[in-house]
Parts: structure tokens; C-alpha cells; sequence
């Protein structure tokens, strides 16, 4: 389909095009804002980790706590404060309850905007819906007054026009809904690293505490 096929398609649509585009874009700009801040944290967020994992291990958490206060990372958002929790308690539930409230602060964050893609997605294959309805109706009001001989071809005509507002919806929707269900698997992956390196944390803390102060 070359680009003028394109704009006469575009034309011939009708006014509810131009909201559909506007959705297009909206989409569009969410899309690749929380395409590359996802992607940022989740390297951002391996990267930390592999350097502040053997540590952990090592049970110097003094040094860890020091490595994830100078990161800006989710991850370390996450450790610091159940690191904070561990210099202060020695009970493994307070530390996990620490990491858990943080969890409940950083996932609304990576979750942020993502919805409104599906929302979008219903938007477009509505106004298309809602476009092709206005167009068929217009289309039998004008047959009604034009000469018996014309009216099968011109109204094969207008609702061949008035049916681009669906396809031009179901364009747009189809896209943004596989994107959002995308950029929801990333945020669902990013959170069970999340949770995996908490859980791994805890461990590492309860060994040392236990080597450290064993009971009996």
C-alpha cells in the first residue's frame, strides 16, 4: 500500500479518523516511554545485583548496605531497606515485612501508565465503531433522497467509506493491546526478579545470623 493509497484511505474515513490518529499517538508515546524505563530498570537492576549478590553471601552486609544507598536502582531501593532493618533487628519477619513495604512502593512504579494502553486499545476500536455507524447512517439518509437507479451503487459506496473507521480502529487497537500485554509480562518479570532477590537476601541474612549467634 503506498502513501497516497494511505492519506485517500486516511480521507475517506471521515472525521472519526482524526480522534483514532490522536489515540494512535497518545498510545504510541506511552508505549515507548514504558518500553525504555522498563528495559533501564531491569539492567539497571541485574547490574546491581550481580555486584552486590556475593557480597550478601559473604555476609558483609555493611558493605552492601553502603552499595545499594549510593544506587538509584529498584533493586536497591528494595535491599536498603531491609538491610536497614537488618543492622538494627536480628528478626528475619521484620526485615521481610521492611522489604515488603518497599515492594508495595515499587511496583505501582513500574506498573505506572501501562493500563491506559488497554483502555486506549478499547477507545480506537470504539471510535472506529462509532465512526462507521455515523457513516452508514448518513449513507441511508442520502440514499433515500437520491434516483432509484443510483442508490445501490452509492450506497455500496458510502458504506465501503464508512467501514475504513473500523479497519482504522482495529489498526490502532490490535497493536496497542499486544504491546500493553508485552510491557505487562516485562513488569511481571521484573517484579519476580524483585521478588527472587529478596528472597535470596533473607536467606543469606538468616545463615550468617544463624553462624553467628547459633542456638542450643
Amino acid at each position: 500500500m503506498g502513501i497516497y493509497s494511505i492519506v485517500g484511505f486516511f480521507q475517506k474515513g471521515g472525521m472519526f479518523m482524526y480522534p483514532i490518529l490522536l489515540v494512535l499517538a497518545v498510545g504510541v508515546a506511552i508505549a515507548v516511554e514504558r518500553w525504555m524505563q522498563l528495559a533501564r530498570t531491569r539492567n539497571e537492576n541485574r547490574k546491581m545485583w550481580d555486584q552486590v549478590q556475593p557480597v550478601l553471601s559473604q555476609g558483609e552486609f555493611d558493605k552492601a548496605r553502603e552499595m545499594v544507598n549510593e544506587d538509584k536502582s529498584t533493586i536497591s531501593q528494595m535491599l536498603s531497606m531491609g538491610l536497614a532493618r537488618q543492622g538494627a533487628v536480628r528478626r528475619r519477619e521484620d526485615i521481610e515485612i521492611a522489604m515488603e513495604e518497599s515492594m508495595m512502593e515499587i511496583i505501582p512504579q513500574l506498573e505506572k501508565r501501562t493500563p491506559y494502553l488497554a483502555l486506549l486499545s478499547n477507545i480506537a476500536t470504539l471510535l472506529g465503531l462509532l465512526g462507521t455507524i455515523m457513516g452508514l447512517i448518513e449513507a441511508f439518509t442520502a440514499v433515500s433522497n437520491a434516483n432509484p437507479a443510483e442508490k445501490a451503487d452509492l450506497l455500496s459506496a458510502s458504506i465501503s467509506v464508512a467501514m475504513n473507521t473500523t479497519a482504522f480502529g482495529l489498526m490502532v487497537a490490535i497493536p496497542l493491546l499486544l504491546v500493553h500485554a508485552k510491557l505487562t509480562t516485562t513488569t511481571g518479570q521484573i517484579v519476580d526478579s524483585l521478588e527472587m532477590a529478596s528472597v535470596k537476601s533473607l536467606n543469606n541474612i538468616s545463615n550468617f545470623a544463624k553462624r553467628q549467634f547459633p542456638t542450643g
